[in-house]
């Protein structure tokens, strides 16, 4: 599902999408609207995850990895939002679409939280897809303005542009 550019391991990269999950995580927990649940192969099948080399049928193991980061749920259960967080230092509408492109060939119905040293940003697959890339800013209807200030100055204290 990944770009090839994010396929690449490094412990820099590792620690840059730990944060960005974080900082989602805690920044819509503290919104108060959503119930927020970790989905993510890593923290739902770890078993799986610290198997991956040993694992037969690498095709099944690919549908797992590729499930989304969180799912969301809002308190008065009307609303579910499968969730991929990513951090990019820069954003680009071309990556955002092959990301977005790559998620919708395994899901249906999956938004993307984008964090940078600039701010948040959150869409669905279908509309980054169908803007061509471009994604709409984090609403303050999902994360209010004071929590994304002190989020985004928390996440460059620790992962600063370049």
């Amino acid at each position: 599902m990944s770009t090839a550019k994010s396929t690449r391991y490094s412990p820099e990269s590792f620690l840059k999408g730990k944060i960005g999950e974080f900082v989602f995580e805690e920044m819509f927990r503290r919104a108060g609207r959503f119930t927020v649940l970790p989905f993510g192969y890593e923290k739902t099948l770890p078993e799986v995850a610290q198997r991956v080399d040993h694992v037969r049928y690498k095709h099944i193991l690919e549908n797992i990895r590729s499930a989304p980061d969180f799912v969301i749920i809002s308190h008065d259960a009307a609303n579910v939002y499968m969730v991929e967080v990513k951090y990019r230092t820069t954003k680009t509408a071309e990556e955002m679409l092959e990301i977005a492109k790559g998620i919708q060939k395994r899901w249906t119905a999956i938004w993307v939280f984008l964090a940078t040293p600039d701010g948040f940003y959150f869409d669905s697959c279908t509309d980054i897809v169908k803007n061509g890339g471009a994604m709409a800013r984090l609403n303050t209807g999902w994360v209010d303005e004071e929590t994304q200030r002190e989020f985004g100055e928390l996440l460059r204290k620790f992962v600063p542009g370049k």
